[in-house]
């Protein structure tokens, strides 16, 4: 398939596991809004995550804890409904997957049907690998997570790199292994340490997608907000910026300031002339 092509086809998840094969490394970003998954999905980004960090990037929380499913489904739809290519992924939020199993499979539902997403993730594994398991079986893709749980902040006592000593090393590739085993098709490793990603990903046939732990992962995901410096708060030491976009809409927003008062906008030839035309 020629990179045009590719480009244009539609991400589905067999395409994925056939990236891994291929090794080709599949790039994800974060979205919440219909103009920017319509941006990124035109750039060819392979996943969006509509992320329950919109509790942060978007609501200026400082946890993701305060996200509910219907928040979750809001965003869902807009960024459904202006992507073509990537695949939707969506975060089942706190306390939405973890009470019941029928509950969970409902949420998760909700989220593929009223959503539009097409597949979910959840955090953790152990007992949550049956459920992974029921959600495969009945139709709906699981995109597991480990290493930092965001879900798991005040457990863990803040953001930080976790399993770091063999013990912990061990506990996560055995829990990596029974969520492939489980059904997951794929899944997120966030603030690991580098050579376990790479153990981890090179031992699972399905694809890992890193954050902040290293480049041996099969992918790589940023939240969308650090990666553009959209987001004011403190940015993750992992997370390269590729653009400062709060500086340039600050100007932009200042020089509109300027024109307004200064009587440059709106322009009056401009208003005539539309006038005339309408």
């Amino acid at each position: 398939m020629s990179h045009a092509a590719h480009q244009r086809a539609q991400v589905r998840v067999p395409t994925l596991l056939a990236m891994k094969q291929r090794g080709e490394k599949i790039a994800m970003l974060t979205a919440y809004d219909a103009s920017m998954a319509s941006t990124l999905d035109r750039a060819g980004i392979d996943l969006l995550l509509v992320g329950d960090s919109l509790g942060m990037v978007i609501l200026g929380e400082n946890s993701t804890l305060s996200v509910t499913l219907e928040m979750i489904l809001h965003h869902c739809r807009a960024v459904t409904g202006a992507v073509h290519r990537a695949l939707v992924v969506a975060d089942l939020p706190f306390l939405s997957y973890q009470i019941d199993e029928r509950e969970a499979m409902r949420n998760a539902g909700r989220l593929i049907q009223e959503g539009g997403a097409a597949a979910v993730k959840l955090e953790g594994a152990g007992r949550l690998c049956r459920l992974v398991r029921r959600l495969t079986e009945a139709g709906i893709p699981v995109m597991g997570h480990l290493g930092l749980l965001p879900q798991h902040i005040h457990r863990l006592g803040g953001f930080r790199r976790v399993s770091q000593d063999v013990a912990e090393a061990e506990c996560l590739l055995s829990e990596a292994r029974a969520l492939q085993d489980a059904g997951a098709f794929a899944l997120v490793l966030e603030c690991i340490p580098s050579e376990l990603a790479r153990q981890i990903s090179s031992e699972l046939t399905i694809p890992t997608i890193g954050i902040g732990s290293g480049p041996h992962c099969d992918g790589q995901v940023l939240v969308s907000y650090d990666a553009f410096g959209l987001y004011p708060g403190p940015r993750p030491s992992f997370a390269k910026q590729y653009a400062d976009l709060t500086a340039i809409l600050t100007q932009a927003a200042r020089t509109f300031i300027e024109d307004v008062r200064s009587g440059r906008f709106p322009d009056q030839r401009r208003s005539s002339s539309t006038s005339s035309a309408e």
